[in-house]
């Protein structure tokens, strides 16, 4: 995955992998970031307009 497909790829498929991902192999979002190589700015930008958020407390994209 990289910042193109992030950006056209369908919002819950997308957010299904990434809270995925952040639940099984990785502590916070800027661990993920960087070892995908992904822009926080995009991913970030891409959930919220689709209305979700990232909450630090639980490590997940939440509405």
């Amino acid at each position: 995955m990289d910042n193109e497909q992030i950006k056209v790829m369908d919002a819950y498929i997308l957010l299904s992998i990434i809270n995925m991902k952040l639940r099984d192999f990785y502590s916070n979002l800027d661990d993920l970031c960087e070892d995908m190589d992904i822009s926080r700015n995009i991913l970030v930008d891409r959930l919220m307009s689709e209305g979700y958020i990232y909450r630090q407390e639980t490590n997940q994209f939440i509405r």
